[in-house]
């Protein structure tokens, strides 16, 4: 990376105040399979236990610091999503959590027009836990590649525009 890059830590402790917007744990309402969720984190912390389990809707519904003390009461075995188990971390798990991040861009056009006015910035996760717990659901890795690639489609398809 050289010096006159620029880098956008996409996190809620971000200094930046587009990084705080496009953190997962900002609540920002999206649907996903015809059901409404308060936060990217509630997702991603609610699909930890089975359907059935009350965390579930718990996390569902929740958003920030709340949302992950939900999560953080799984025993992270797997995924669960429409009625299927997943591994948790795997490629699917993954797909999964980029099928909601991209919900929640798609369906919010002030957020989609934040991730476009990141274009030329690396994007990075940097939440002060370091070094990233090995049980994290998605690794800063492929999180900055899924917003990435968002962003790139968003600007290469005209979809928003800077204004």
């Amino acid at each position: 990376m050289s010096q006159a890059e620029t880098v956008l830590n996409v996190s809620s402790t971000s200094s930046d105040w587009r990084g705080v917007a496009l953190s997962n744990f900002m609540l920002s309402p999206f649907s996903l399979d015809g059901r409404l969720f308060a936060s990217i984190e509630g997702f991603i912390q609610g699909i930890k236990f089975p359907e059935g389990d009350p965390r579930r809707e718990q996390a569902f519904v929740s958003s920030g610091w709340d949302a992950k003390h939900v999560g953080d009461t799984a025993d992270r075995s797997g995924a669960y999503w429409d009625g299927q188990r997943l591994e948790y971390g795997s490629a699917a798990h993954h797909q999964l959590i980029e099928r909601a991040l991209r919900a929640r861009i798609a369906q919010n056009s002030g957020l989609a027009q934040v991730l476009a006015s990141t274009a030329g910035a690396t994007l990075i996760h940097r939440t002060g836990s370091e070094p990233e717990s090995p049980t994290t659901s998605l690794p800063a890795e492929v999180f900055c590649r899924i917003l990435t690639q968002i962003r790139t489609e968003l600007l290469s398809e005209g979809q928003v525009r800077l204004t």
